[in-house]
Parts: structure tokens; C-alpha cells; sequence
């Protein structure tokens, strides 16, 4: 069992610890204690060179972060044969870096701003910067221990083996008890292999009727009444093929595409739709009546998870933290050193970083454009060692995707769509419904993400047809046919059940699909549709008759392009 750890700064700060019994809490806050004495005379005199220091009764291991100038330290008594402590360490390092980083390159570039001197420290909060590391302590520690128990017992079941043999030495005066007991269990040994080569023989597969006993000794029956019955195996039922026609029957059973009536009926009463739905994921409404979809929540516990279970690997042990940018982070090392970054200095890290995105696939406007903003972002700025680096990079990179990726245009659909179903028209003109049209590469998830915008609008009290223009891909309309039962079955705003509100527009397979698209688009116009969510097949950007068709969908009266 272990007395004490601690996660401390080579200038003095101890950033978190713990201590497992009253004692060592005691012994902890006096000056007396082995870490300081470790601090005292190991680190700061350098009596030894061991990777191991005693002290009262004490044995403490401890483990270094250069670049973050951390300290990991861990003690216990030293009559312990604790097995585990150099995983712990190394564990430890891995997982508080990893899970820390952003806090403690942070909290360094601070101290090597203020010329080394901690000053200031009651502006840290570092119970709560390292809020949740308790548990994930608690989790690392017990599943080494756990690791550690289960390789104890496997080495005293694979000594206990030779132990046992050795210690029966053979000798001539045994025991004449046990020679009457060997002589009848080798004459069953025998017996029972002469029946089983005998029912061999007399019929395939027949296996003998052996049994097993409660002392595991097999057992064969003595004669051959005494043979179990085979056990009759169900076949399958063949189905009729031949030159006859197919009845309407044979069609009914064969056909799975069509929803029958009395099934549908059936599996209605038969499951609690709202048992089957997640209230749980659903979004809210707001005063208005809006309804709002609920926002990705970001995990930390899954990452930390992931990080435990990396650490208690057991090829992980030397592993040492290494940066989460990659191949990204390697280029940008040879920018650590006390100097201040000029457009010289990053010009050849940003040419690499460049052609790293675009062997990425990443298109050759935005990987200029991410690389001009973390040039424009790191110019002029003042870095240390590898991690102050690193955050630089990481937060000039976000900056930098932000910027590309934040719209230009407003993105409130809502808005749009009742924008232009309130705007006047002329009494002789009839008011088309909003259209949106999905396209991407194949196996994206178009139908999927449509299926959702679908929910959202019909949420919103919109009335949707879903118009399906993939007639090439096997599957896509009856894909579309069970999105759309599913959603008519979703209640709205207390209703049982979406009837009326969502509707599918098929056409079959092989036909034109702007042609389809502009028919969905008048149907949805007669019969009052609000919106009309256009699904097409997957294509790649460079197959020029394919895009080609796509922009003859786009000829038809389109509001919004939606990318799957």
C-alpha cells in the first residue's frame, strides 16, 4: 500500500498530492517527511545517483517532465514489495500530461515570464484546474494494483506446479492402497476405449454413448440397449424451385419491400413507441415554441477513459507523452529556443505544413489559408521550450479553422423558411415551398443527416416531402420509405403521432433525377409542403459526367445546398 504521492514544480509549487494514511498526512506537513528529505538531499545535493531513495523507514521513486519541469513522486514503506511503483510513475506521467497539457503549458509560460520567480501564487486555482483528477487517480491506481495481484497469483500457480511434483519423489515401497485403485481405473480406461473403437466401427458418428461422471471419469454404457437415442436435428425447410409459376402467395411471402397493413397495425399495438425513443436526447423549446436541437456534449470522462486504459497496456510502460499534433507538432519543434519568430523562421515550417494538408486531401486554397492564418497567429511571438510550442501552434491552428470555417451568411434555416413562406406574392402566383438539396461523397451520410433535418423541421411545425432523386444506389428509396415511417410515428407538440407532416416522393430507380426533382418540387407546391429535402446519389468532385448531372439538379428551383 502506498503512503504518499505528489505532482509538484522543480520551483517548489505542489500542485496536487495525497496521502493514504493519518500518519503519513502528518508526516507529509512536516519538514521531516521523505519527499522533502528527497527534494533536500537527493535532487538539490545529488548524494545518489539511484533511481531509488530510503529514508526513515521509506523508500521513494520519483520520475521527471523536463519540458513541463515537473516532479512525480511516489513513497512507501520500504519492508513492501510493491511491484507496481515504476508503472505507476510512468503511468502517471503519461495520463496528467496528456489530460493537463493546455493548464500546465500554460501555468509554465507564465512562470518563465514572470524570470522564473513564483510570486503570485494565490492567483492559481489549482483544485479546480486538476478538478476530476482524484478519480482518475483512484481508477489508474486500482487497476494496476488489480494487474499486479492477477501476475502474483499466476506465478505462484506456475510454482506450485514443480513444488508438487517434487515433492512425491517415485520410490519402490509405495503405498499398496493406491496400486488396486490405479489397476481398476486403467482397466476402465481400457474398456472404455475398446467400446468407443467399437462403436466407431459398427456405425458412423454413433460417438459410443460416453458420459461423464462426477469425478470427470468417462463412462461408456455396458451394452448397446443401453445407447442413448439420437438426437434428431431440425432441417430447414426447402424452398420450391422449378418451372411452375409463381402463385400470389409465393410473391407475398417473398416480398419485404412493402409495409402490409396488418403488420404495421400489429407492431404498433405491440411496442410502446415512447418507450423506444431517448427523451433524454431529445432538444427543448424555447418561449417561442421553437424547437431547438440539443447540443454535442464533450466527454471529458470518455477521453479520460482512453487515457487510462492506454497507461495500464502493457507495452505502454516506457511510452512517454508525446504531442497530440502529430506530425504538425514535429515540424514546429525546431522552433523552441528563447528567440522571438520572424516570417523567415516560419516560412519553410508552413511550406511543410502545407504539403503535410494537401497529402491529407485536404484542398490546396484552404491549406494556404490555414497556413497563412497560423503565420499571421505565431509571428512575432516569443516561445520556449517544446510544450509553450506546442499550445502556441495548437491555439494559432484553431484561430485559424475558426476563421475558415465560420459562415459568411446567416445560418438560421428557421428564419429563411418562414422568411420566404410569409413574404407577399401576387394573387395569380403560387408559392413554392423551401427546397434543399443534399449532396456528397458516397457513404457520407446524405439520407441519414436528412432524415435528421427532417425530424427538426417537423419538430418545428413544418409540413416536409422528401423528395428521393438517388435512383442509382440499391436500397436508397426504401431507405427513404422507413425514415419517413419512423417520423410519421413521432409525436409533435403532444400529438401521437406526425401523419400529414412528413411525405415521400418516389419515382423507382433509373430515372432522370433533376426530372424527379422538379416534379417533387410542383407536388410539394399543389399540396401545400412547406419544405422539400432533396436526397441524391454520391458522387466524387472530379467525375465530370456526374457533376455534370448534378448541375442539371441544380436547374431546378433550389434554396439551400446541404453537404453530407
Amino acid at each position: 500500500m502506498l503512503d504518499h504521492c505528489s505532482i509538484s514544480h522543480k520551483g517548489g509549487l505542489v500542485l496536487w498530492s495525497r496521502s493514504f494514511t493519518p500518519d503519513a498526512a502528518h508526516l507529509a506537513s512536516s519538514s521531516a517527511s521523505p519527499v522533502n528529505s528527497l527534494i533536500r538531499e537527493a535532487l538539490i545535493e545529488g548524494r545518489t545517483t539511484e533511481e531509488q531513495y530510503e529514508k526513515d523507514g521509506y523508500a521513494v521513486k520519483w520520475t521527471f517532465v523536463n519540458d513541463l519541469e515537473l516532479i512525480f513522486v511516489v513513497a512507501y514503506q520500504r519492508i513492501l514489495q510493491l511491484t507496481y511503483v515504476n508503472d505507476l510513475l510512468t503511468a502517471l506521467k503519461n495520463v496528467f500530461v496528456k489530460y493537463f497539457e493546455p493548464f500546465l503549458t500554460t501555468f509554465v509560460a507564465s512562470l518563465h515570464t514572470a524570470k522564473g520567480a513564483i510570486s503570485d501564487v494565490s492567483s492559481w486555482n489549482f483544485a479546480q484546474a486538476f478538478e476530476g483528477w482524484d478519480a482518475i487517480f483512484d481508477k489508474l491506481l486500482k487497476g494496476l494494483e488489480d494487474r499486479a495481484a492477477q501476475d502474483r497469483k499466476a506465478r505462484l500457480r506456475t510454482g506450485a506446479r514443480p513444488a508438487l511434483e517434487q515433492s512425491t519423489p517415485p520410490s519402490d515401497d509405495q503405498n499398496t492402497e493406491d496400486a488396486p485403485h490405479d489397476e481398476q481405473q486403467i482397466a476402465r480406461n481400457v474398456q472404455a476405449l475398446k467400446n468407443r473403437l467399437r462403436g466407431r466401427g459398427g456405425r458412423r458418428g454413433g460417438g459410443g454413448g460416453r458420459t461423464v461422471s462426477r469425478n470427470g471419469i468417462e463412462s461408456v454404457p455396458s451394452s448397446d440397449t443401453e445407447v442413448p437415442a439420437k438426437r434428431k436435428t431440425k432441417t430447414k425447410a426447402q424452398r420450391k424451385w422449378g418451372d411452375e409459376p409463381v402463385t400470389e402467395s409465393d410473391m407475398a411471402s417473398l416480398d419485404f419491400s412493402l409495409d402490409k397493413e396488418e403488420s404495421s397495425k400489429g407492431s404498433q399495438g405491440s411496442h410502446d413507441l415512447q418507450a423506444l425513443v431517448d427523451q433524454a436526447s431529445l432538444g427543448t423549446r424555447t418561449r417561442d415554441g421553437l424547437y431547438e436541437v440539443k447540443d454535442f456534449e464533450f466527454s471529458k470522462e470518455k477521453e479520460a477513459n482512453e487515457l487510462i486504459a492506454m497507461a495500464l497496456q502493457p507495452g505502454s510502460d516506457n511510452a512517454s507523452p508525446s504531442s497530440s499534433l502529430g506530425t504538425l507538432g514535429s515540424l514546429f519543434a525546431r522552433l523552441t529556443g528563447s528567440k522571438t519568430l520572424s516570417e523567415q523562421d516560419l516560412k519553410p515550417v508552413l511550406e511543410g505544413m502545407k504539403q503535410h494538408l494537401m497529402k491529407k486531401n485536404v484542398a490546396k486554397d484552404i491549406a494556404e489559408k490555414v497556413c497563412e492564418g497560423v503565420g499571421e497567429s505565431l509571428v512575432g511571438k516569443k516561445v520556449g521550450s517544446f510544450q509553450t510550442t506546442n499550445a502556441a501552434v495548437r491555439t494559432a491552428l484553431s484561430t485559424s479553422l475558426t476563421r475558415i470555417l465560420t459562415p459568411k451568411t446567416s445560418t438560421d434555416l428557421l428564419l429563411s423558411i418562414r422568411t420566404k413562406l410569409s413574404s407577399p406574392l401576387p394573387s395569380s402566383q403560387q408559392r413554392m415551398p423551401y427546397s434543399i438539396t443534399f449532396v456528397g461523397v458516397n457513404g457520407v451520410g446524405k439520407s441519414t443527416n436528412l432524415s435528421k433535418v427532417c425530424f427538426w423541421l417537423i419538430q418545428n411545425g413544418l409540413r416536409v416531402l422528401i423528395a428521393a432523386c438517388d435512383t442509382f444506389r440499391s436500397g436508397a428509396v426504401e431507405q427513404l420509405r422507413v425514415h419517413v415511417r419512423n417520423l410519421s410515428m413521432l409525436g409533435v407538440n403532444g400529438a401521437t403521432d406526425s401523419k400529414g407532416r412528413v411525405e415521400l416522393f418516389e419515382r423507382g430507380y433509373g430515372k432522370d433525377a433533376a426530372a424527379i426533382a422538379k416534379e417533387a418540387i410542383t407536388y410539394g407546391r399543389d399540396n401545400d409542403f412547406d419544405v422539400v429535402l432533396i436526397d441524391t446519389a454520391g458522387r466524387m468532385q472530379d467525375n465530370e459526367p456526374l457533376m455534370r448531372a448534378l448541375a442539371k439538379v441544380s436547374l431546378t428551383s433550389f434554396d439551400v445546398w446541404g453537404r453530407g
